[in-house]
This record gives C-alpha cells, structure tokens and sequence, in this order.
C-alpha cells in the first residue's frame, strides 16, 4: 500500500462503513493521529447511527479520544475534496461511491453487529481497533 494520491484540490481520506458508529470512526482516528497533518480526514455511513461507546473506549485504551467525532451521512462530506474512499464494509452492503475517486476495500467486520456482553464486545472492538490500525498504518 502506498500513501493515497492527492491533488492540490483533491487531498481527503475518507473512511465509509454503513453506520460510522464504530469502524469508519477508528479509521479517521488513526489517519488523523498517524497520518500528515496537511490532509484532510472524514468518516462517514449510508445509514448513520450514533458513535458507539465502546469505539470511544477502544481507542481512548491507545491514547486516541474519538469523544469529538460526530457521525455523519456520506451526503455531509465534501466529496469533491476527496481523493481516496476506503470502505470498511465486510458482509454488509456499502453505500454507492463516486465515481473517479481512487477506492480501497478493506472488508473488516462490524464489531458492534452481534449482541453479546459488554466485556465480548469490547474485545470485538479491541480485536477491530488493532487491524485498522495496521490498515492505516501501512498507507502513510
């Protein structure tokens, strides 16, 4: 993998699962703490829920506070601003995307999808967290 193309207009990285409650906000996390500062980060679902607390918990356990991110539809982010779309969808059906935008599919389970106790389902978001950090980290 290599750092996402940009442009002078185009330099956004945008992270796209279904409800940006949990996978799509870790990622933006991670690119905003690992990647260039000079980038834009956005994170975005097709049916928008609320920001799973124990996304906010998994991260905050690596030093990164998501407690600022608020969700948000993919119809709320400047998209002409976006050169690279990573969806995050696994069994789910994600969103349409745009075209002539550089895509990347990175099909990681939704760790919130399942009901099970607390204590399985933050090791679900642990397990979750971990992968996208090495996803993110291998694109700076």
């Amino acid at each position: 993998m290599s750092t996402p193309p940009r442009t002078p207009h185009r330099n956004g990285l945008l992270f796209v699962c279904v409800g940006n409650s949990g996978r799509s906000q870790i990622a933006e996390g991670f690119a905003r703490f690992i990647g260039p500062a000079d980038m834009q980060y956005f994170s975005a679902g097709s049916a928008a829920t609320e920001l799973h607390p124990l996304a906010v918990k998994a991260m905050r356990e690596v030093g990164i506070d998501l407690s600022g991110q608020r969700i948000k539809r993919l119809s709320e982010v400047p998209i002409a601003a976006v050169a690279t779309i990573v969806t995050l969808c696994e069994d789910e059906e994600c969103p349409s995307l745009p075209k002539g935008v550089h895509h990347l599919s990175w099909p990681i389970e939704d760790p919130g999808a399942t009901p099970a106790s607390e204590d399985e389902m933050l090791a679900s978001f642990r397990r979750v967290r971990d992968q996208i950090r090495e996803l993110v980290s291998r694109l700076f």
